[in-house]
């Protein structure tokens, strides 16, 4: 019997009751008006975002009908505060990874998912034409954001039902792929072309990319945007992947007795992360020592940071045992100025922006990582305070705003910005 199908409208009174018990000190430290928002918030994407069937959970990003495995991985990172005192909450987020795993299963190069194999698509010209996948654009942090969340969620909750064989047997294939990608050219079997697209909708070469040497990196053909990678080894995503492996590393020790998995993670993790010291950092006139965000190995240097994560500020809050602290600080100096050209400041604000969306947008999501990188309470307030008055009256956090008029912005609704958000009013709250 096929299993129903149903939704979290209303939310359920366990859940709705540890929200309300995690947002009363937000209210407490930062006023009604961000307590309300947090609260509708955190309602809103249970509400709006979630469907469980037989699959498990998927999660649409907001105002696109597609589960992509990165969003749904950040969209419930204020929820992870919860879950050790919910089991509700807890189910949901297990059921959120069974469905990432089982994609991941389906297609370890695809970014976004249907929620069954309706054929819809982005781009129906698209090479892939699988049913189940809305796109496949390959990024390296479709595989590292679930492996994390799988990670953090045993540690949170000792709970291992998630890590079940499917789950061992995509360790094992994300550990294949990210291998097999350290040697893109001679060895890949991906290729992803749009037929008319502009530059950032496709990869030259039949597909391909642009041309890459060996760094001991994995290839990406996009970046956290979706927007194709200019050099095929973004940084950020790599070492990212490499903190996803080691924790999967302790997972296959700990849970699956898997001594040569754990071996083998740890010594990917380590490929990259002398990959990215070795290639990926380069020194700036200004800032000495940096981290580029995407290189070649072949000369090729991109030096700037984009909006979405992982990025080069979110470093403390996705690869911290696996980042240098002094050049991390270097670059953050670096991605918070003129020098990083998606910067951008003006009357409404000053932030990090998105070649996705063009120039003179400010990303909130940029504002909420800034803020839950930052060691300076005074900072975090202020960021949280210009995310707030830049809504232009909807309530909702958008995906960006110009620099000059908050009126003018892009996506009326955007889950991820409003997890981002929560997030960042939650930690300020917890360390009031």
């Amino acid at each position: 019997m096929t299993a129903p199908v149903r939704t979290l409208d209303p939310v359920p009174p366990p859940i709705a009751q540890a929200i309300a018990a995690h947002v009363a000190p937000v209210t407490d430290a930062l006023g009604r008006q961000v307590g309300e928002r947090v609260l509708a918030a955190l309602h809103r994407t249970l509400r709006e975002t979630i469907t469980i069937d037989g699959d498990g959970v998927f999660v649409i990003t907001g105002d696109i009908p597609a589960m992509w495995l990165r969003d749904s991985t950040t969209q419930l990172l204020p929820y992870l505060r919860m879950v050790g005192g919910c089991a509700p909450l807890a189910d949901l987020v297990a059921g959120v990874l069974q469905r990432q795993f089982r994609q991941l299963d389906h297609d370890p190069y695809a970014n976004a998912f249907n929620r069954t194999a309706s054929g819809a698509h982005y781009e129906p010209a698209d090479l892939n034409d699988d049913p189940w996948v809305w796109e496949q654009k390959y990024e390296v942090d479709s595989l590292a954001f679930p492996l994390q969340l799988a990670h953090r969620f045993w540690r949170l909750t000792g709970r291992t039902d998630h890590l079940d064989e499917r789950a061992r047997r995509v360790a094992a294939t994300v550990m294949d792929q990210l291998t097999r990608e350290q040697r893109h050219p001679e060895l890949s079997p991906y290729r992803f072309e749009r037929p008319g697209a502009i530059a950032t909708e496709t990869l030259p070469d039949g597909g391909l990319g642009s041309p890459v040497g060996y760094t001991g990196m994995t290839w990406s053909g996009f970046r956290p945007s979706d927007d194709a990678c200019t050099f095929g080894y973004n940084v950020p995503a790599n070492l990212t992947a490499a903190q996803a492996l080691l924790g999967f590393a302790e997972v296959a020790e700990e849970v699956w007795s898997e001594a040569a998995l754990a071996a083998r993670a740890r010594s990917l993790a380590g490929e990259l992360t002398a990959g990215v010291a070795e290639h990926g950092t380069v020194e700036h006139p200004r800032h000495g020592r940096v981290y580029a965000y995407e290189v070649d190995g072949l000369g090729g240097v991109l030096l700037m940071d984009d909006a979405n994560m992982p990025s080069l500020l979110s470093l403390p809050m996705l690869a911290p045992d696996v980042l240098d602290p002094q050049i991390y600080r270097a670059t953050r100096a670096l991605v918070l100025s003129t020098d990083n050209p998606w910067y951008f400041a003006g009357a409404a604000g000053a932030g990090i922006g998105s070649p996705h969306t063009g120039p003179d947008r400010i990303w909130p999501i940029a504002l909420a990582v800034q803020g839950l990188t930052s060691t300076d309470p005074a900072e975090q307030r202020e960021l949280l305070e210009l995310i707030v008055r830049t809504d232009a009256g909807t309530g909702h956090v958008h995906e960006s705003f110009h620099r000059d008029d908050p009126a003018v912005f892009s996506r009326p609704w955007f889950s991820w910005a409003d997890s981002m958000f929560c997030e960042l009013a939650l930690q300020i709250a917890a360390d009031a």
